[in-house]
């Protein structure tokens, strides 16, 4: 009874992977997406009690973020402590492992369909940890968008599904680690999509939106329904002030520009140091600053709400702006695991902040509300640096809850965007980071359509398998099964495909011919070679390129030493399939 029931599940998991490899297999990827989204919930939520209840046992009040209490001798020693044991932990088990966070994804989702390894997933939760707690100039979103992301690719590969659906789950973890950090679910959908995935499809958008809501309330549940921020209520004081608003959108751009720059030159030059070193080096670096300016510590968040509120100073404003960016650059240019959006978010407050009691105190007759200012900042630096203009005033509008803030924010957005990207050909900090490591990022346009179709949805089911030499009874008998195609047997498996019409019309002008050598024939043979079930039709593209063969037969392992063919793929039905 067992070994039935467990056939009767294998069976029904075939026939769910046949159909997710279809582009439009909504149902069944839209609940594949909330259970990503309520199982990425539950990782970044355990992320957030990890790290937060460290903070909240170590540092002075029992408040998670409290560095400026610290001690001088303490503010130094724990980045420095903290590089440490994250170069150790890497140089031990990272295996030469270059890159984690967003960029990670992308490299994975450019070149490896979204396949994450549980060994990465393990480094990123405890480096980006152990980064966070120690002080260093990190963000957690980065670190939430890895762990949702490769919670969504294992949970696909554990369960073998085409790689197709895996890409949709990274997406799915993608956006529920965006969801869950700010309490923001349409920023993380379109952050997912944006970013990550980059397209705008059906079948892509529901089950990302479930997986966002669903984490949301993941983490809602557990840490209430308040925004990562505390926004007081602002809006545009007049049209007179959009000209500073396209000022602040310039600003932005072009500090943004610098920031990447920066981060690209020592990552390069960082390169080819072992990296025990740079992490150290780059807890040295952090710790002097923090000596002198303790609010670069960690993420930073009680410092951005302070910029928001209008609480902090002038000269500290710009005091922070510089050493947040320093102690950043140190940080993730040297390749400590953690994020780059709140370090972003954090210059962009008081880069912004900055901009409005400068221009508070040079034309005081201009009633400038500073937070409004200081949020702008916030939206255009992340639209700028991470090239995200949409997830950026999504951000915005969702920290809001005001529609005031769409039209000074798509302003400033788009201008910082441009000024970065167009005046100083910068690209967004994931792929600057891609590049300074060694790595590059294809967006081809024909892949990325290709990479949303399987193999298993477009191949042939209509063939059979003779060998290379048959009888005439026993091709007339194969043929009146009235296959499509003949997948040819030799010693060690398929060698040739070639069309069962040949066949039958070789029978019909030759009927004294008793035993048929297939491979001898007149007929389109092609040469063929094996392409997994779980394939994309990107991968049987560069399969087939990669081969120098015209076809391939789609296999999957079914038991140790045993494989099962389940259908056959020509060139012709993938570009067919690409075109349509």
């Amino acid at each position: 009874m067992k070994n039935k029931t467990l056939e009767w599940l294998a069976e029904r998991l075939d026939e769910l992977r046949l159909h997710l490899s279809r582009p439009d297999a909504l149902i069944q990827l839209a609940l594949l997406g909330l259970v990503t989204g309520l199982l990425a919930g539950g990782i970044i939520v355990a992320f957030r009690v990890a790290v937060e209840g460290a903070q909240a046992g170590f540092l002075p009040g029992g408040l998670s973020e409290n560095y400026e209490a610290l001690p001088l001798w303490a503010r130094f020693l724990l980045p420095v402590v903290g590089g440490a044991i994250i170069g150790w932990i890497f140089y031990r088990h990272a295996n030469g492992l270059h890159v984690l966070g967003v960029a990670r994804v992308m490299e994975r989702m450019a070149y490896h369909q979204g396949h994450l390894t549980l060994r990465e997933f393990v480094l990123q939760f405890v480096g980006a940890a152990v980064a966070i707690i120690s002080g260093h100039s990190v963000g957690r979103e980065g670190s939430h968008i890895y762990l949702g992301a490769a919670s969504g690719s294992l949970l696909g590969q554990y369960l073998t599904l085409p790689n197709n659906s895996i890409r949709t789950m990274v997406g799915c973890g993608t956006a529920a680690g965006i969801a869950a950090s700010f309490n923001t679910p349409l920023a993380g959908v379109i952050f997912a999509l944006e970013v990550v995935m980059m397209e705008y499809t059906l079948a892509s958008f529901i089950p990302v939106i479930l997986a966002a809501v669903s984490a949301t309330a993941v983490s809602y549940s557990v840490f209430g329904g308040e925004p990562a921020f505390a926004v007081p209520e602002m809006q545009l004081g007049s049209l007179g002030e959009m000209p500073l608003v396209l000022l602040l959108g310039l600003v932005v751009g072009m500090f943004s520009s610098l920031f990447n720059q920066m981060i690209e030159s020592v990552a390069v030059r960082a390169r080819n140091v072992p990296f025990w070193w740079r992490a150290t080096l780059a807890g040295v670096i952090v710790g002097l600053f923090a000596m002198v300016v303790p609010e670069v510590m960690g993420i930073g968040y009680d410092t951005v709400n302070a910029a928001l509120l209008g609480e902090i100073g002038l000269a500290l404003l710009a005091v922070l702006t510089i050493t947040k960016l320093l102690a950043t650059v140190a940080s993730v240019g040297m390749g400590i695991p953690g994020g780059m959006i709140g370090p972003s978010l954090f210059i962009g407050a008081t880069l912004g902040s900055l901009m409005g009691l400068s221009v508070q105190m040079i034309l005081p007759q201009m009633q400038i509300d500073v937070s409004f200012y200081a949020l702008l900042g916030m939206g255009a630096m992340m639209g700028a640096s991470l090239q995200a203009p949409l997830a950026a005033l999504t951000a915005m509008m969702e920290l809001t809850h005001s529609p005031q803030i769409i039209m000074p924010g798509m302003l400033v957005i788009v201008v910082a965007a441009l000024t970065a990207s167009e005046l100083f050909r910068k690209e967004s900090l994931f792929i600057t980071m891609l590049k300074a490591s060694g790595l590059d990022y294809n967006a081809n346009p024909v892949m990325q359509a290709l990479r949303r179709i399987g193999v298993a949805s477009v191949m042939g089911k209509s063939f059979e398998r003779p060998d290379s030499v048959v009888e005439r009874s026993d091709a007339e008998t194969l043929l009146e099964k009235g296959p499509e195609w003949l997948l040819v047997q030799g010693e060690e498996g398929p060698v040739a495909l070639m069309p069962a019409l040949d066949l039958a019309r070789f029978l019909q002008e030759n009927q004294e011919v008793q035993e048929i050598d297939l491979m001898a024939i007149p007929a389109r043979r092609d040469e063929v070679a094996p392409v997994h079930i779980q394939a994309t039709l990107q991968e049987a593209m560069e399969l087939l390129e990669s081969r120098g063969v015209q076809s391939l037969y789609v296999e999957r392992t079914t038991a140790p030493g045993i494989q099962r063919i389940y259908g056959v793929l020509t060139r012709e039905q993938v570009e067919s399939a690409y075109r349509y």
